[in-house]
């Protein structure tokens, strides 16, 4: 069966077919790094992990590239208001260089902590601001684009089909009047390519129009095609990034190489809290840091990984305890599966049929669009079977034997779980455990009986988990 994704452009599903035989290019949306990633960014980070992990477990070679923005990105998308990661610097009292270091290693920790592999390139926007330039001049040149007091905004009814991929069409947006006006602007809905830096202003580079620094939508377009050519074949982001982002990212590629800039857009939903989209701006969120330190990283993964990338979900401590419960289900038929193969071993034909009936069935899921949920539940139906079959003590060693091999490896593979370790503590219960060794190692502590003490740290800091003696007591985190 052939893959087939959802394009956010045709609003269907559409038969995959990549641009060169075999090799898939992929850019996704990377972080603004001016704070920690919240559980929304990972949500949207680990979906189109499964989506690169499944692509390659079919055979294709994936070429994976997401950005890091680091200048440009203002807090209105009416090109007004403070670049964000100069605003945060300037609260924090540091170089906005070492704000963006910070959080790019903070980042990084996050996604490694969630078992999301690494973009095989992470290009920086100040990094290609020369070839930025360039496409600057060759929009003016062509007649996208012009310059205004040092600033150059895309003239969006140049473009034709402006607005084909969010249905945000000129005609809707001037009915709308969503965007505010800017006096040098021709037109309130032209945005902005390059902008006039102020004197105050730290991170700026000379340019034929004056000292200034990048657009947020134009640095995506360069760091894309560079890497990946002048058409990609999968482009990913969060749906908040559809419209303007998405959008204006078309309109410069296609005004300056002809060609359609990407085959398949998809966008992840939005995770919400009490039925409201979860966002910085709202205060209405938590960081990856935070859901990973509370429940753990590996009930995290499973519950980012678990759910189908274009539904919304609610998120709350019940929705993660239904994923824990799942997790430790697979890894409870995992232990019983061990046991089971020293017993006496019955052949059962039908056993190891259902094996490959759901193996196919779990693949069809996968191939259309992606279909996490409907996949898990041709696995948790072998695992139900298989179960009843245990406790009746008949044992088919060959289905029991591939069942194990496909969950370990391949499911283990695709999702970025690691299946078949013990039990998976629920973070509620870890705490109580903690507050328990930590009240043990402190009455030890008194009675100088260090040898207790320094067990109880060593051993916990063989399992990941370290304690800090403060003034304020001890602190324990993972």
């Amino acid at each position: 069966m052939a893959i087939k994704i959802f394009n956010s452009m045709t609003k269907k599903k559409e038969v995959f077919a990549p641009v060169k035989k075999g090799l898939v290019s992929i850019y996704a949306c990377g972080p603004t790094v001016y704070d920690f990633i919240h559980i929304g960014n990972a949500r949207t980070f680990v979906a189109f992990d499964v989506v690169r992990r499944y692509l390659e477990y079919r055979g294709f070679d994936v070429l994976f590239v997401s950005n890091i923005t680091d200048v440009g990105h203002l807090t209105s998308d009416a090109d007004t208001g403070e670049d964000k990661i100069l605003k945060r610097a300037k609260r924090e009292n540091v170089e906005p260089m070492e704000l963006i270091e910070r959080y790019i290693e903070e980042y990084h920790k996050d996604i490694d902590a969630l078992n999301i592999k690494r973009p095989d390139i992470s290009p920086r926007a100040t990094g290609h601001i020369i070839e930025i330039i360039d496409w600057v001049k060759k929009l003016v040149e062509k007649g996208y684009a012009y310059e205004k007091n040092g600033s150059v905004y895309f003239d969006v009814s140049k473009f034709k089909n402006y607005g084909k991929l969010s249905g945000n069409t000129l005609d809707k947006l001037k009915a709308g009047a969503r965007v505010e006006a800017i006096e040098e602007k021709n037109d309130a809905l032209d945005f902005a390519v390059w902008i006039k830096a102020e004197p105050e202003h730290l991170m700026r580079w000379n340019s034929p129009w004056g000292k200034g620094y990048p657009g947020w939508h134009i640095e995506c377009n360069v760091m894309a095609t560079k890497y990946l050519g002048e058409t990609i074949d999968i482009h990913e982001g969060g749906k908040d990034l559809k419209f303007p982002h998405h959008e204006n990212e078309i309109a410069q590629a296609e005004a300056v190489t002809g060609k359609p800039f990407v085959n398949y857009w998809m966008h992840s939903e939005y995770i919400n809290i009490k039925g409201e989209k979860m966002s910085k701006s709202k205060g209405n969120f938590f960081t990856a840091r935070n859901v990973i330190e509370k429940f753990g990283p590996e009930i995290t993964r499973y519950f980012l990984a678990s759910m189908h990338y274009r539904k919304e979900v609610n998120f709350d401590d019940n929705a993660v305890k239904q994923a824990e419960i799942s997790l430790n289900r697979i890894n409870s038929f995992l232990e019983r599966v061990n046991d089971s193969l020293n017993k006496k071993d019955k052949k059962d034909a039908r056993l190891q049929k259902l094996f490959e009936d759901t193996k196919k069935e779990f693949s069809d899921a996968m191939d259309d669009d992606f279909n996490v949920p409907m996949a898990l539940s041709k696995v948790f139906d072998l695992i139900r079977e298989l179960n009843s079959h245990m406790e009746k003590n008949e044992v088919d060693r060959k289905a029991l034997g591939l069942s194990k091999e496909f969950i370990e490896k391949d499911l283990s593979s695709i999702l970025g779980v690691n299946f078949g370790r013990k039990k998976v503590v629920y973070s509620d219960d870890l705490e109580k455990v903690m507050k328990i060794l930590i009240d043990i190692r402190e009455r030890a502590r008194k009675s100088k009986d260090f040898k207790t003490t320094d067990s109880i740290r060593d051993n916990l800091a063989r399992i990941g988990i370290v304690l800090e003696d403060t003034d304020e007591g001890v602190k324990w985190h993972k």
